[in-house]
């Protein structure tokens, strides 16, 4: 009863500082990010692929990060791994604000990539799973809708700031640093990695699991042994590097095209789209279950991918909002549906170490998207020809991820059947 209480109380206070990190970590530092790359590459004369390199090396600290997340969070524990997150990203925005040259970027990118790996997207997954049991999807889909909130929320804050003058950026970034200490001392303070002297119960395997709630699952031995395995981590790969290079570059695409002036304006209706995306998500996930809520996602991301490439200065507003909006109903699929998709393809036995290699390897796609995004612009002058690739890309994976789907309930049902029959 008293672990029960402990659960049903302090998890409340767990969500919020989970949401706060998620507010500042990924609104300031991750959402935003393409509100500096015009102005950081024109004020210091830098080409945009070599200056979207550091966005590789975040990425690739990333992945190689979360391969190791299992252990490092049985060693250290999740209030631990997020001080060192947030503390990392305080150096990123530190170097931010004061490199100029192009390795200085790359060494502020892998502090990004180190930060957001210790208290985002895997951790909070992680920390969701223990301290909720059921509606699962609904929960990590309002956390992480602190993203888009964040975003929208300094949106407007940073971007006048960053175009007072010429390396305005600098300072947003010292603001931010400032901001990220203040959250620092908040997890410090409230946080806890489970309810005090209570093991979370263990989802029992012997009855079929209602859309939303765990279940026993199989262990990582037997996951990888699935063909399925292998086949959605492609999907997933992919996904990353075509939505997290189109996030990188929503607004200097804009520019380009003529759009200029909607940028400010879209960047937080984005954000608060993105917000809602992720609570709808969630809902979807609990309600209609995996199949129907990626169908969605992927059927978005391809839709509004397209939309981007054929974006131009005779395009009215709202086309351009309706663009926006698909692709903030597309991007759940890099953030909430990673841990909600192990979750429901793999179960509990194997969820953290799975957990960890499903967000390694879409964290590569991110590291290979945003440098080809930036290669094609210097090549061409345009984002166009890669967005029409990656809009082809994402309905095949659509389909693909279907597919995997089907295979991935049979083997469900029957793990539970043999469970039910013991």
């Amino acid at each position: 009863m008293e672990q029960t209480q402990q659960r049903s109380g302090y998890k409340w206070v767990i969500m919020a500082i989970c949401f706060l990190m998620v507010f500042t970590a990924l609104g300031f530092c991750s959402s935003n990010k393409d509100l500096f790359l015009k102005p950081i590459t024109q004020a210091l004369n830098l080409d945009r692929a070599g200056f979207s390199l550091s966005d590789s090396c975040r990425y690739i600290t990333t992945a190689i990060v979360n391969l190791f997340f299992s252990a490092l969070v049985v060693k250290w524990g999740a209030k631990r791994m997020a001080s060192f997150g947030f503390g990392a990203l305080m150096i990123f925005c530190l170097i931010y604000s004061f490199a100029e040259k192009y390795w200085q970027f790359y060494i502020g990118g892998a502090f990004l990539g180190l930060g957001l790996a210790w208290c985002t997207t895997t951790v909070v997954g992680y920390v969701v799973n223990q301290w909720f049991t059921e509606n699962r999807g609904t929960i990590m889909g309002v956390i992480l809708a602190a993203n888009g909130l964040g975003a929208a929320v300094f949106a407007p804050i940073v971007r006048p700031i960053i175009t007072a003058e010429p390396f305005g950026y600098r300072t947003a970034y010292r603001l931010g640093a400032v901001i990220l200490l203040a959250v620092l001392v908040l997890i410090l303070i409230f946080f806890r990695n489970a309810p005090k002297g209570a093991e979370l119960a263990k989802p029992s395997g012997r009855k079929k699991p209602s859309r939303g709630k765990s279940w026993v699952g199989m262990d990582f031995a037997h996951a990888i042994r699935r063909p399925y395995f292998y086949f959605a981590a492609i999907c997933v790969f992919f996904t990353g590097a075509a939505l997290q290079a189109i996030s990188g570059i929503r607004s200097a695409h804009l520019s380009d095209v003529g759009l200029e002036t909607y940028i400010t304006l879209t960047a937080s209706f984005y954000s608060i789209c993105l917000a809602a995306s992720k609570i709808l998500a969630g809902l979807s996930f609990d309600h209609l279950g995996m199949r129907v809520t990626m169908l969605i996602c992927n059927a978005a991301a391809t839709i509004a991918i397209f939309m981007l490439a054929v974006l131009n200065a005779g395009t009215s507003v709202v086309t351009v909002f309706v663009c926006m909006l698909l692709l903030a109903l597309a991007m759940p699929l890099e953030t909430i549906m990673l841990p909600l998709i192990v979750a429901d393809m793999f179960g509990e036995k194997s969820f953290a170490k799975t957990m960890g290699l499903f967000v390694s390897i879409n964290t590569a796609g991110y590291a290979l998207g945003a440098p080809t995004m930036n290669l094609v612009w210097d090549q061409v002058g345009s984002y166009k020809p890669i967005l029409l690739v990656m809009a082809g890309l994402l309905a095949a994976i659509t389909i693909g991820f279907q597919i995997i789907l089907h295979f991935s309930n049979k083997d469900r049902d029957a793990i539970l059947a043999k469970e039910a029959a013991q």
